[in-house]
């Protein structure tokens, strides 16, 4: 990544924007993508995406991160000025306790760390149980409710993990939260950059979309407002490779991927082999992933009479906690392949793909 790219994805990254929170952030993106975007629109539950015109005649192409992380929301706060929160999005309880966190109030971010009961306070029974997180807390230093309210706390309000933005050993890997799917909506910005001054064969929309995390929410109003005849969706995907296993699915470091199968999208098989042809043809680095989990792409390629959907993402290890990692070179392929991909999606393309499902 080049220093333009590192400093974008530090900040995107660092914001905080949980499921339903994402209008800060939609305003940065609005702001990066207005100098390379014919015109900016925006579906009512707040997915944004910029327009590059090309051939009038041309299919219209979708490319969609998702502008939302996992995190949390407080729900209460207890007598004693600790918070009780909800979780957003999909989070194993395991990874919670001891995680320090900032509540995002009206009067600015207070810092702070998820309770639980310490294990010798727990008896036999209660040691061997799965975490419940209706049993932690959030300590944020407030001795009382009405101090808790005084500093702003109230209930609705988003709570994320704190991760600085953290170059690794080696300077291949950065660590961050939110990675999924701060990666979607970088790339997305990053691609209206690179296809600025390219006659297009199509019209491209490129952007992200609201609420991925608890349902994709936003990926169904945001393909109404479109109305696409292809789509490539931008995420992020849980990495295997940290126990060694070089087998598993999702090696940091081997390219983009190219997901065949998950629970909400069989990968449409022309999409399959557009994307590998593409991939083969300028010699970028691919890998092929299945996941147990799902993308917006499960939404989009739903709509209407069908989108042909495929989902142009990177592995990141450890996602859905307060840090993940991501491979620099595992970008640099997913751009390049997002980049061929779109300047090659034309009338003819599209058809073959449909004959090819």
């Amino acid at each position: 990544m080049n220093e333009q790219t590192l400093r974008l994805f530090q900040t995107l990254t660092e914001m905080p924007a949980v499921s339903g929170f994402e209008r800060d952030i939609r305003k940065f993106v609005r702001t990066e993508m207005e100098p390379y975007a014919d015109e900016i629109i925006q579906d009512r539950l707040g997915g944004i995406f910029g327009v590059k015109r090309g051939d009038p005649q041309g299919p219209k192409v979708m490319v969609a991160g998702h502008l939302d992380e996992v995190g949390f929301m407080v729900t209460a706060v207890n007598e004693n000025g600790t918070i009780r929160f909800q979780t957003v999005g999909g989070w194993s309880t395991h990874v919670l306790p001891s995680q320090r966190v900032r509540v995002i109030t009206a009067m600015g971010p207070l810092d702070g760390v998820i309770g639980s009961v310490p294990p010798h306070l727990l008896d036999e029974a209660s040691r061997t149980k799965p975490l419940d997180a209706a049993k932690m807390w959030i300590d944020i230093g407030a001795d009382s409710r009405e101090e808790a309210e005084q500093l702003g706390v109230v209930p609705g309000q988003q709570i994320v993990p704190v991760c600085p933005f953290t170059p690794l050993a080696g300077g291949k890997k950065i660590m961050a939260k939110a990675w999924d799917n701060r990666y979607g909506v970088g790339l997305a910005i990053e691609l209206l950059k690179e296809v600025k001054d390219e006659v297009l064969p199509n019209t491209l929309y490129s952007g992200a979309t609201v609420q991925e995390e608890v349902g994709l929410r936003g990926a169904e109003t945001a393909a109404s407002l479109i109305g696409p005849d292809i789509c490539y969706v931008l995420d992020a995907s849980p990495a295997g490779d940290a126990p060694g296993d070089r087998g598993a699915f999702g090696q940091l470091g081997q390219g983009a991927l190219l997901r065949i199968y998950d629970r909400t999208m069989v990968t449409h098989r022309g999409m399959v082999e557009f994307v590998r042809d593409t991939a083969q043809t300028h010699n970028i680095r691919y890998q092929y992933f299945v996941s147990p989990g799902g993308t917006d792409a499960g939404k989009i390629h739903l709509h209407g009479t069908g989108v042909p959907t495929a989902v142009i993402g990177v592995c990141a290890r450890y996602i859905h906690t307060a840090a993940s990692i991501l491979h620099v070179d595992d970008y640099a392929a997913a751009k390049a392949l997002l980049v061929e991909l779109v300047k090659a999606t034309d009338r003819t393309a599209v058809q073959t793909i449909l004959d090819n499902g």
